[in-house]
């Protein structure tokens, strides 16, 4: 790549890294449920502990997400690819993600997806626009890591599916 041509030179530098993969879940004032697959997530802060996730505005669970106190993020495995594709290529504009897979009521009325390898709940302290996504800044205030062994679900391993929005 030229370096009159920053943008193909980043766009082809990341699409090699092989990010972790999330699920994200939130529950909305209304009881509305919502969750999408997301790559963009990083721990941000070791004292206090911060977590930064970011979701795209065109995602039916941003509309979900920019209201919610809570959110609820799932680390997956590889044995998560299931789930990765349910919460990865369908949208909750068109159907109901729940009711095609194991759930439970968690902090926040956020839904938590127990046979994940781990999950962490965050009170939403702060959001930042990024571009076409929105940045949620958490604060942990639940989780689970007993399945945390288990080799992560990285952005590799998802790269070929037709996901439900564009980004």
């Amino acid at each position: 790549m030229a370096a009159d041509d920053p943008n193909s030179a980043f766009q082809a530098l990341v699409a090699s890294i092989d990010y972790p993969m999330f699920v994200v879940t939130a529950a909305g004032a209304d009881g509305e449920r919502a969750g999408c697959l997301v790559g963009f997530a990083t721990q941000c802060s070791i004292e206090p502990s911060r977590l930064l996730v970011c979701i795209s505005k065109r995602n039916h669970t941003f509309r979900v997400v920019r209201g919610a106190e809570v959110v609820v993020v799932h680390f997956l495995s590889r044995s998560d690819l299931d789930v990765a594709k349910l919460f990865g290529e369908h949208t909750g504009d068109e159907i109901d993600k729940f009711a095609r897979c194991e759930w439970e009521p968690g902090p926040g009325g956020a839904p938590v997806l127990p046979g994940c390898r781990g999950w962490v709940a965050g009170r939403v302290l702060d959001r930042f626009d990024c571009g076409d996504h929105v940045a949620f800044l958490l604060e942990p205030v639940a989780g689970d890591a007993e399945r945390a062994e288990g080799t992560q679900l990285g952005f590799q391993d998802v790269q070929d599916l037709d996901s439900g929005h564009d980004a």
